[in-house]
């Protein structure tokens, strides 16, 4: 069996034992869907048997690719980001691509080390969180002329492709149905004030002003959220305006942690306190009553951040898209 002096398995070694040339081999491995069923399965089984371990960085060097996109994302444990994750993961790992996990802390700077990270390691794409940066990462990615993906946010000028939601109108849309359903004292809370959650704070801001109603309910933190700090924040919202009637929370996970609080001190949910959250996570169909929130299709977001970056990768031309995903408000018992 032909080797290289390291010992190490390759491509030329799957194909003697398949039957087929080495660039059939190649072919099969980066890019499956365009070889059979049947010769990919035979060739991934020969080259499972051989016990066969990629040498990308030969392959990058000798295609100009990579095969991998970086990912950053602002949070390991936050489920909103994880199932756009598997969106992105699904449609890429169809045509070959793996995806590199990065993760930036809500921090601009630490995006921008990533950046500059993935991009020295050569990778074909980057999907970012959102659509503000520093003008270093800026000019990282302008330098780099690779493909680039801004998500979650809608912006008015993308660099290349964004692919989101208008999370200021969201805030409006969540605000108008606390109103519509007669509260008239409806605060705010947030935790983790980015970009995201600013936009969300300023329709909650605009609509009450426009409604001619109190927006100095607030309370913000630069803590990360959990279900504890939902309760801590409500706390101190009401010490400090007993007369609140209802509370929008940036994400579920305040927004649960709310509802227990209330549930704690035996407040009527939503006879005293109407509560709602952001995102539509799972604990707002589990807890009781249920939780209003902001519905956003993040599975969606992903499937389509993997479809336009196909057709980049595949030759598309360099026209940035904008892709509004949309949202959905949803009344349930705590409304």
């Amino acid at each position: 069996m032909s080797r290289r002096s390291s010992g190490r398995i390759t491509l030329q070694d799957i194909a003697n034992r398949v039957g087929v040339t080495k660039i059939t081999v190649s072919r099969a491995l980066r890019e499956p869907h365009r070889v059979s069923p049947d010769l990919r399965l035979r060739i991934e089984e020969a080259a499972a048997a051989l016990d066969y371990i990629p040498n990308r960085q030969a392959g990058a060097l000798a295609s100009g690719r990579s095969q991998s996109v970086a990912l950053l994302i602002p949070s390991l444990s936050n489920a909103v980001f994880s199932e756009i994750q598997r969106g992105i993961e699904e449609g890429l790992n169809a045509i070959g691509y793996q995806v590199l996990i990065g993760h930036t802390g809500y921090s601009l700077l630490g995006e921008e080390r990533l950046i500059d990270t993935y991009l020295g390691y050569g990778v074909d794409a980057l999907i970012l969180p959102g659509s503000r940066h520093t003008k270093q990462a800026q000019r990282l990615l302008t330098t780099a002329q690779v493909p680039v993906v801004e998500a979650l946010e809608l912006t008015e000028k993308p660099m290349d492709i964004n692919v989101g939601l208008d999370q200021h109108a969201a805030g409006i849309a969540m605000t108008q149905a606390f109103l519509e359903r007669g509260y008239h004292r409806v605060g705010f809370m947030s935790a983790r004030m980015d970009h995201r959650a600013q936009l969300r704070m300023r329709g909650w801001e605009n609509q009450m002003k426009k409604a001619g109603l109190s927006n100095e309910r607030y309370l913000t933190t630069s803590t990360p959220s959990s279900y504890r700090l939902g309760g801590e924040m409500l706390a101190s919202m009401l010490g400090r305006w007993p007369d609140l009637d209802a509370v929008f929370c940036n994400n579920d996970d305040l927004a649960a942690g709310a509802l227990f609080e209330c549930q704690r001190r035996r407040l009527d949910v939503p006879g005293q306190l109407g509560i709602a959250g952001f995102n539509g996570l799972d604990i707002t169909e589990a807890t009781t009553p249920t939780l209003a929130t902001v519905v956003t299709p993040r599975r969606r977001i992903g499937e389509l951040i993997a479809k336009r970056l196909r057709a980049r990768l595949e030759g598309a031309p360099l026209v940035p898209c904008r892709e509004d995903v949309g949202f959905e408000i949803v009344c349930r018992e705590s409304l």
